[in-house]
This record gives structure tokens, C-alpha cells and sequence, in this order.
């Protein structure tokens, strides 16, 4: 992916993402919320991400056609994989994905022991062997995440955020769990703009506190902008 930045304020708490391996989070990220944006920010953020929403789901249906038509003619399987997420303030919810994997993803996964490891290690493998054909160019793409718009209108996630996770990934979050529930989860933000995909799961939450100390109409400006760069990159729009 290219290798896009945004520039954030500096605090004294950030160090570079070698020394995150080195040393871990400890003692670099608050585990409080450093600066609370006012209430006019969250006002039109909820907006936007209603307003952009609806917007996006009218213009896409044609691409969420051609999208579930493709993923049945692959494999014939369910068009939707449907997440389970723990969102803001600790509510559970399941957020909309196309399929990019084969049905039997996690019976499969349980059968690999070495594969269960690593992907228990970062939560994602590097070569996934399950993703289909179809499903490794939504997800170069980040098509997948399209129907997430649904989410958004309902008020589960927003279109800036810390990215998504499980519930059962909330415990690597240690002492900033807690940070990390402050808000809605959103279909993009600082990591998948940064370029680094293949960054370790440290170094991913040190990204989502990033994002939630610093947050701003402008910062979300600023990724909503340089996602939609990231987008028409990889489809050749």
C-alpha cells in the first residue's frame, strides 16, 4: 500500500514505532483520554457520518450488486460475513462485511494448528490461505468494508475511528481497554492510511490511543481525504 502520513501534534508520550517493539506501550500512550474534543465536534461528526452514509449507500447499491453477484459465482456461499465487535462503551454488535473468505474460515483455521498460532499472535496472517479469489480483491481494494455504511448510519461505528475489533481482543488492550471504549470504532483511520500493514499489534493500538488523543474535525478530514486517495489508488477509479 502506499506509504500515506498525517500529521498529528507531538506529545512527549510518542516515540517511533521501532521503539514500540522494543519497549512496549507502557509508559508512552495515557491511559486516559488527553484532550476531550467539545461537544460541536461530536455533533458533526454524528452528521457527517449520517449525511456520508446515506450518500454512499445510494451511489454504491450498483457496486454492492456487482459485488454479492460475484462473491456467489466464486463459491457459490453467503454474501455477507456478519463480525462480531465491541464497540463504544463496551455494546456488543455485528458489523457488515462482504465475504472474502471461504465459509468454513474458522473450522479451517482449527484444523491448522501452526496457522492458529500466528494468526493468534497478530490477529491477521500475512498469506491467509482461506481468502478467496474474489475476496483478495475486495480486500486490496477495501471494497469489503462497504457495507460497514450500515453501521454507521445505525450509530454502532463512524467513518473515522480506532479500527474494529472483537471482544476477545479487548484483553490485549490491558490498562487502555478502557480508553479504547470511549468511542465508536470506525471503518478507517490512522492505520489504514499508514501504510504499514504488516505493523504489530502494539504498535496498531499505539495508533488507535494516537487518533483518540488527537482527534478533530480537521484530523478526520485529513483521513477521510487521504482514504479516499488509498481507494481510488488500488481500484484505479
Amino acid at each position: 500500500m502506499e506509504q500515506i502520513t498525517v500529521t498529528l501534534p507531538k506529545r512527549n508520550e510518542e516515540v517511533s514505532a521501532s521503539s514500540a517493539n522494543k519497549v512496549g506501550l507502557q509508559g508512552m500512550v495515557s491511559t486516559s483520554i488527553i484532550r476531550e474534543p467539545s461537544m460541536i465536534y461530536h455533533v458533526l461528526k454524528r452528521l457527517i457520518d449520517i449525511s456520508l452514509s446515506i450518500l454512499g449507500i445510494l451511489l454504491l447499491i450498483p457496486v454492492f450488486l456487482i459485488i454479492a453477484v460475484s462473491i456467489k459465482l466464486d463459491d457459490g456461499g453467503p454474501i455477507l460475513h456478519f463480525r462480531e465487535i465491541i464497540g463504544q462503551h463496551g455494546r456488543r454488535f455485528f458489523a457488515l462485511k462482504f465475504r472474502t473468505m471461504r465459509s468454513d474460515a474458522d473450522e479451517y483455521l482449527a484444523k491448522h494448528p501452526e496457522l492458529m498460532r500466528k494468526y493468534q499472535q497478530n490477529m491477521k496472517l500475512e498469506h491467509d490461505p482461506r481468502i478467496t479469489k474474489i475476496g483478495r480483491f475486495l480486500r486490496k481494494t477495501s471494497l469489503d468494508e462497504l457495507p460497514q455504511l450500515y453501521n454507521v448510519l445505525v450509530g454502532q461505528m463512524s467513518l473515522v475511528g480506532p479500527r474494529i475489533i472483537h471482544p476477545s481482543e479487548l484483553p490485549r488492550y490491558g490498562e487502555w481497554a478502557q480508553k479504547r471504549l470511549s468511542v465508536r470504532p470506525g471503518i478507517t483511520g490512522l492505520w489504514q492510511i499508514s501504510g504499514r500493514q504488516h505493523i504489530s499489534y502494539d504498535e496498531r493500538i499505539q495508533l488507535d490511543m494516537r487518533y483518540i488523543d488527537n482527534r478533530s474535525c480537521t484530523v478526520d478530514l485529513t483521513i477521510l481525504l487521504k482514504t479516499l486517495k488509498v481507494f481510488i489508488v488500488h481500484t484505479g477509479a
